[in-house]
């Protein structure tokens, strides 16, 4: 074992939060070290995390991928483009993903070693006195002493008992790596994740079921977004099934055998492929020694205050780990804030203006409020939609489905939500963020002069008609 080596800052872990709190403490002036244990599909260390090496960027890889082909079947010939029988080689998708994915982890390596970040590939466990362990991939040890430490050690797929990974049940891990595309698809779960590669399967030509303990479709999500997503995926083919709870599976010769009740009986799927997808934990198992005075709760998330400090001087933890919404930007400003506190400089995040979205076809996005949570608390709104199916750059495009909604308080006519369904919403939903950050009103953004053609015509006619006042619809 070496002798400790001495930082201003070491962060454990370099996913989303870990890496922009490295980045931007080095920027600010400090000594700063990381610590990963990431393994790419070659072997080789691989930094970025989750969102980079298995969640976010290889499945919006595979998402764009399935779409085009998609596409081709289902819109090319609105636009006349007629061809032989498209054919979709799985191999090569994956192998696409593959090479994005290590553009960009190595992309990472590349920011650190410009911003002089130190790296240590292996698992680090904090000690008491912000000493941080680092057991590295080649089996030895070193230590770090840190003046201030921050946790950033992301989330792992929740496994059920019943359901163990392999090579036929599978997480989201398993799901972006498939040699071929499955007759069935099973998918426990209508999430996020399972409706995202759900959708990417379902484009190749699987027969996807999806099983949903909860009795209500997408019940984060505005009512009328989750009405009309629900109408589209069974359009294309996903059979979403509510109220199922699953309880048994088993692996046999003709596929894995899914047990569950619909609330009326027992039943039974059998699928080729299984993926389970029913929610994400904290990777804190392991990563904290007696002592610390670090404390986790009863989800294995580490306790923090409104700033993400842990208590414990100099200890700080931020990401999937701490309280809050499982999302790669919100790991970003998280690090970002705690890496400037720790400078001496005003560092914040805004929770209530963290955009969220299902990158489904068509996309869902919101940020605020939806009507539901304002008639629970009794704040009084006014409401106004525009759908896309009147906005001529989306039916030029062939992609007139969803709409927007722009939710203001009826008295102050602050912005207090936005709920979007359709094409590149994902896009279309900051101009709620930045209206909101900004506290502006619902008349601010109909006064906002908008491209004609755009698909963001949508939010300029729904801010209008909250005042009854949209041109292109009746009010």
């Amino acid at each position: 074992m070496s002798d400790t080596q001495d930082f201003d800052v070491v962060v454990i872990g370099a996913g989303p939060a870990g890496y922009h709190a490295a980045i931007r403490a080095a920027q600010l002036g400090l000594k700063v070290a990381c610590i990963d244990a990431g393994i790419g599909k070659d072997g080789k260390p691989a930094l970025g995390g989750t969102c980079l090496r298995i969640g976010c960027i290889p499945s919006k890889a595979l998402l764009d991928s399935s779409r085009q082909f998609w596409n081709m079947g289902h819109i090319f010939d609105q636009h006349g483009i007629s061809f032989e029988k498209p054919n979709m080689d799985v191999p090569t998708m994956i192998g696409r993903k593959d090479k994005i994915v290590k553009q960009f982890t190595g992309g990472i390596a590349a920011l650190f070693k410009a911003n002089k970040i130190t790296t240590f590939y292996g698992f680090g466990q904090l000690q008491p006195g912000n000493i941080v362990s680092v057991k590295q991939h080649d089996g030895s040890t070193v230590l770090l002493k840190g003046t201030n430490v921050i946790i950033a050690a992301g989330s792992d797929s929740i496994e059920l008992p019943f359901a163990k990974f392999g090579e036929h049940i599978v997480d989201n891990v398993g799901a972006l790596d498939f040699e071929s595309t499955p007759k069935r698809l099973g998918v426990i779960g209508a999430g996020v994740i399972g409706l995202e590669l759900g959708s990417v399967w379902n484009r190749l030509g699987a027969q996807v079921t999806i099983l949903e303990a909860l009795p209500t479709f997408l019940a984060a999500v505005d009512a009328e977004v989750a009405k009309v997503a629900a109408r589209e995926f069974k359009k294309q083919g996903l059979d979403i099934k509510l109220g199922c709870k699953v309880s048994a599976t088993e692996v046999k010769k003709d596929g894995v055998h899914v047990t569950y009740n619909d609330g009326k009986a027992d039943q039974e799927l059998v699928v080729d492929k299984l993926l389970v997808c029913v929610g994400r934990r904290p990777a804190t198992k392991g990563l904290l020694a007696d002592g610390t005075g670090v404390k986790l709760d009863a989800r294995g998330m580490v306790e923090v205050d409104e700033h993400c400090h842990t208590g414990v001087d100099g200890v700080w933890a931020v990401g999937d780990a701490v309280r809050g919404p499982m999302l790669a930007h919100k790991g970003f400003e998280e690090g970002i804030a705690v890496a400037e506190l720790i400078a001496g400089l005003p560092g914040h995040v805004n929770y209530d203006t963290i955009p969220w979205v299902i990158y489904t076809e068509p996309e869902i996005a919101w940020v605020g409020k939806t009507e539901e949570q304002l008639k629970a608390e009794g704040i009084p709104y006014k409401a106004g939609s525009f759908p896309f199916a009147a906005v001529g750059r989306a039916v030029a495009m062939a992609e007139p489905a969803g709409f927007v909604k722009v939710l203001a308080h009826a008295e102050t006519d602050t912005v207090l939500g936005m709920h979007l369904i359709g094409a590149n919403v994902s896009e279309l939903v900051h101009e709620g963020v930045l209206t909101m950050e900004f506290k502006g009103s619902a008349d601010d953004l109909a006064r906002i002069c908008h491209a004609h053609p755009s698909l963001s015509e949508a939010v300029h006619d729904a801010a209008m008609a909250v005042h009854k006042r949209a041109i292109h619809k009746a009010n």
